[in-house]
C-alpha cells in the first residue's frame, strides 16, 4: 500500500508519518522543505519537494499512490481563503487525476456551518470540492487543538489568556496525536467508502474556564481565561504583526462558533479520544513554561 502524507512536520502529520512507520508502511512524505525533516523519518520515508499550492506538483508526486493524508497548509497571506482554494485545487487534481482510493481530509468542527466560520469557511469548501468528485473520502472534523496553547506561552506566563469566546462555552478539546490515531486507523482499513464525516472531539467539552484551571494545576502556573471583545483581539492581532485579510479569519472562526453552535456529530465511542489536557500540559506544556 503506498501512503502519502501532507504536512509531515505538522502537529498532526508528524504523529501520522510515525504511527504509518511503525505499521510497517514507509509512507511517502509531501514536504515543501525536505531539508527539515527529522534524519529519523527521511531514513523510513519517501520523500517529495512539493508546494501543496502547485496543483502540477502534487498531481505528479501522488502518482501511484493508494491513500493520501491531506492537510489544507497553514497560510499567513492577506487571502487566507484564497490560498485554501488553491490548496483545494491541487487535491482534487491529484484525487481524480491518480484515482486515489481513500482520502482522509484534516477538517474541522465548524466546516459543517459551509459560511460564517472565518478560516474554517476554506476547509468547508475543500469538503465539497471533494465530495464533488465521487471518490471515497472521510472527513475529520477536529476539535480545539490543545497545542494552541503553544502560541500563548508569553500569555500563559502572564497568567492571562485571551479569548473572544464566552469563558463558560463548552468545546471539544482534542491532542493532535489523537486525530493522527485516528486518521492513520482510516488510511489503513479498506472497510469503508463513499463519503464519510467523523468528528474527532477528544475526551471531553471544556470551557475555557475549565481549561484554565486545568493548565494551571498541570503546568504549575497559574493562569486565567480573559475574554476580549472582537476588537481588542482584532487590534492585538494586527499588532503582532498579522495581516488584515488573515486576522479577520482567525477572529471568524470564533466568532461563528459561539452563537448557539452544535457540532452536526454528537460524541460517541467514535467520535471520543481518550488524551486528556491535563496528560498533555502536564507532558508537553508544562516543559515549554
Amino acid at each position: 500500500m503506498r501512503i502519502a502524507v501532507t504536512t509531515p512536520n505538522g502537529n498532526v502529520g508528524r504523529h501520522v508519518v510515525a504511527m504509518l512507520i511503525r505499521a510497517g508502511v514507509r509512507p511517502l512524505v509531501l514536504a515543501r522543505h525536505p531539508d527539515r525533516l527529522p534524519p529519523s523519518v527521511r531514513a523510513e520515508a519517501d520523500v517529495a519537494a512539493v508546494d501543496l499550492y502547485d496543483a502540477d506538483g502534487v498531481v505528479a508526486a501522488t502518482r501511484g499512490v493508494d491513500a493520501l493524508y491531506w492537510v489544507d497548509p497553514t497560510t499567513d497571506s492577506e487571502d487566507p481563503l484564497g490560498d485554501y482554494a488553491r490548496a483545494t485545487t491541487a487535491v482534487v487534481r491529484a484525487v481524480t487525476e491518480n484515482q486515489l482510493r481513500r482520502t482522509v481530509f484534516q477538517s474541522s468542527v465548524g466546516a459543517e456551518r459551509r459560511h460564517g466560520a472565518g478560516e474554517i469557511d476554506g476547509l468547508a469548501a475543500t469538503e465539497v470540492a471533494l465530495d464533488a468528485t465521487g471518490t471515497t473520502v472521510a472527513h475529520l472534523r477536529c476539535g480545539f487543538f490543545f497545542t494552541n496553547l503553544l502560541l500563548q506561552l508569553d500569555a500563559i506566563r502572564g497568567g492571562r489568556i485571551p479569548i473572544i469566546l464566552p469563558v463558560d462555552q463548552p468545546m471539544a478539546w482534542v491532542a493532535p496525536r489523537d486525530i493522527a490515531e485516528v486518521a492513520v486507523t482510516r488510511l489503513l482499513s479498506p472497510a469503508w467508502s463513499g463519503r464519510v464525516v467523523q468528528a474527532v472531539h477528544g475526551p471531553t467539552e471544556l470551557t475555557w474556564a475549565q481549561a484554565a484551571e486545568i493548565v494551571s494545576a498541570a503546568t504549575g502556573q497559574p493562569c486565567t481565561a480573559d475574554r476580549n471583545s472582537d476588537e481588542t483581539m482584532r487590534e492585538n492581532l494586527r499588532a503582532s504583526g498579522m495581516t488584515a485579510g488573515l486576522t479577520d479569519a482567525v477572529i471568524g472562526m470564533s466568532s461563528g462558533l459561539r452563537d448557539d453552535f452544535v457540532p452536526e456529530q454528537p460524541r460517541t465511542i467514535r467520535t471520543t479520544t481518550p488524551t486528556t489536557l491535563a496528560a498533555w500540559a502536564y507532558n508537553v506544556l508544562r516543559t515549554q513554561l
